[in-house]
């Protein structure tokens, strides 16, 4: 094994070991149902430590996520709520190593199409690694795109990475499922991940 494989080995194990002691901590702080500020503030504090030592894209994503809910002083309510999810997704059981759910699993476009925002609707559902879903919006709308409620004049259903292998069983499975229906009855909808949406910003 040369020198460049022994550091990716190496970095592929460090990243391993800060997935596991994230989940670790995601399921410690939302244990007790809640997350208040000074946990939000902790969080944020370990995601930063450990953001020097690698990149890994979810560490990455919600320390963009957490910096966000902080920029303005405030963490309000619905952050924490929304922060919440994100964790209790993330440290969910049925997780496989740490990362978003496998597409295998999700109805996703096959072959995946490419994105355009310009005039097309789009619609988000899930929990999403980039932001609260009025982010997502706001991001879609800024490239041209109209965003709200899933209708038969959707191109595009966004699900958030932090779905579960129980997605079907979810609140948000139902969004999901009437969009696969919509899909299967001739309706020129696409139905894409998160970070498939998020290459095409």
């Amino acid at each position: 094994m040369d020198e460049q494989q022994l550091n990716r080995y190496g970095r592929d194990r460090l990243e391993s070991r800060q997935i596991d002691e994230l989940m670790g901590l995601a399921s410690g702080l939302i244990a007790d149902g809640v997350i208040n500020e000074e946990e939000v503030r902790f969080l944020h504090g370990w995601l930063a430590s450990n953001m020097s030592i690698s990149k890994h894209p979810l560490l990455s994503g919600l320390f963009d996520r957490v910096q966000e809910i902080l920029s303005d002083g405030v963490v309000d309510e619905q952050e924490r709520k929304d922060l919440f999810w994100a964790l209790r997704n993330f440290s969910a059981e049925d997780r496989e190593g740490g990362e978003a759910v496998k597409s295998s699993t999700l109805p996703l476009c096959d072959p995946l199409p490419v994105l355009r925002f310009e005039g097309k609707r789009y619609c988000f559902t899930g929990t999403f690694n980039y932001g609260q879903r009025s982010h997502c919006q706001k991001a879609a709308i800024e490239r041209g795109a109209l965003a709200g409620n899933l209708t038969k004049k959707t191109d595009v259903l966004v699900i958030g990475v932090y779905a579960t292998e129980s997605w079907k069983h979810s609140s948000f499975g139902n969004k999901i499922l009437k969009a696969v229906d919509m899909r299967s009855a001739g309706v020129p909808i696409s139905i894409v991940s998160e970070p498939h949406w998020v290459s095409h910003l």
